[in-house]
């Protein structure tokens, strides 16, 4: 009998449809995927979160699904500013279909100086999560640079092109549309090709390779930042890009070793580096140290994880991007820790940080729905009850 579906499905009901729908026993798919029928039946039942990103890929190849379409991040209706950035996705996904540098553009091209000015203001809203107010400057950007790109101020309109599709990647993958920041980071690899820089080619593959990775296509992941990372070599000016690659090596990997090892040439190029903020990728000591914290949570080592969160200082990055990464993953290692208070805590200042990334992540809403499964009445009170109803977490 198939389940009702309710008004606002969790993941492990929509895990539980799809493989009813293919008539399937929970044994013969939790052995598709790799794990076994008790840990499946628990998450279907909603006794253990789906937040572990490599084990919901798993759960959703073998219900041949993408890890989005059982994630299915329901957007808070009060919460205007996702609903305006979501709105805005459309257009987005249209102007990186139109801007094809080999096509002549639908658009005049406004003066450059005015599109280097939305340029930066829309990097500034990026890197402060407010994705509606990226969003909506994205896609006339998108057309405005190509447009510039057939002129005479070709070769800066095309290096800020690089730079206005992987502001599209980076919007999309967060808003929770992998396949198409995937194609914004297929633009920004024409863009950096058109202006032959191999650093800017690196950095859009850093963007090719976190979109494969949020498609959980881990390994092609690795294979377009290795092979990056390889490209590189030699290159003056491109340590931070190689770090950022290593960096996202390390968290695409399956392999604990490898993820150890590419984490560790990160931090050793991080010393040399120091901290820095060049192509806003903030690479440094300090980033390293949120990179390992979410790596070590979805490694199932949680106490390795808040050992780190401890000992990282955020005050070297001012970007709200970056520092919502420390205090949700830090929250998710403390909830399987099963510190709920510290966790809830942790997860009130990633969502006062940047709401619109919190009220849209899969794998915060699953471990603040863990968080209320397990608590008492008075455990985690109105602050979690008002975080559960912001989330629409039932």
């Amino acid at each position: 009998m198939t389940p009702r579906p309710t008004a606002d499905p969790t993941i492990g009901e929509r895990i539980q449809a799809r493989r009813m729908l293919r008539g399937w026993s929970i044994r013969h798919a939790a052995s598709r995927a790799g794990i076994s029928h008790a840990t499946w039946s628990r998450i279907e039942r909603g006794r253990q979160a789906a937040d572990n990103r490599f084990m919901l890929a798993d759960v959703a190849a073998a219900l041949e699904c993408s890890p989005a379409e059982l994630a299915g991040t329901v957007v808070p209706a009060a919460d205007r500013a996702a609903l305006a950035a979501h709105a805005a996705v459309h257009g987005i996904r249209q102007a990186l279909i139109d801007i094809d540098l080999t096509e002549p553009p639908s658009v005049p091209a406004p003066p450059i100086a005015e599109l280097a000015r939305t340029l930066a203001l829309a990097d500034e809203l990026r890197q402060a999560c407010d994705y509606a107010g990226a969003a909506r400057l994205t896609a006339g950007l998108l057309r405005g640079l190509h447009a510039a790109a057939t002129g005479a101020d070709r070769q800066p309109a095309v290096r800020m092109l690089v730079s206005a599709a992987f502001i599209a990647s980076s919007v999309l993958r967060n808003l929770g549309h992998p396949a198409d920041a995937w194609l914004g980071a297929e633009r920004c690899r024409d863009a950096a090709s058109a202006a032959g820089d191999p650093v800017l080619q690196g950095y859009a593959d850093y963007a090719r390779a976190g979109a494969a990775n949020s498609c959980g296509s881990f390994d092609r992941a690795v294979t377009l930042a290795s092979r990056a990372i390889d490209e590189l070599h030699g290159h003056s000016g491109g340590a931070e890009v190689v770090g950022s690659l290593q960096l996202l090596c390390a968290h695409a990997t399956r392999s604990p070793d490898d993820s150890r090892a590419w984490t560790a040439e990160a931090a050793a190029l991080a010393e040399r580096t120091g901290e820095t903020t060049t192509l806003g990728l903030y690479f440094g000591p300090t980033n390293v140290g949120i990179w390992r914290i979410g790596i070590e949570v979805d490694r199932d080592d949680p106490g390795r994880a808040a050992e780190t969160a401890r000992g990282t200082e955020l005050g070297a990055i001012p970007a709200g991007f970056r520092q919502v990464f420390y205090y949700a993953d830090t929250g998710r290692a403390l909830a399987r820790l099963r510190k709920d208070r510290e966790a809830i805590r942790f997860l009130l200042t990633a969502e006062r940080i940047a709401p619109q990334h919190v009220h849209t992540s899969a794998v915060v809403q699953e471990t603040t729905r863990s968080l209320l499964e397990r608590a008492r009445r008075q455990a985690g009170g109105s602050e979690l009850r008002g975080l559960c109803e912001r989330m629409r977490v039932a």
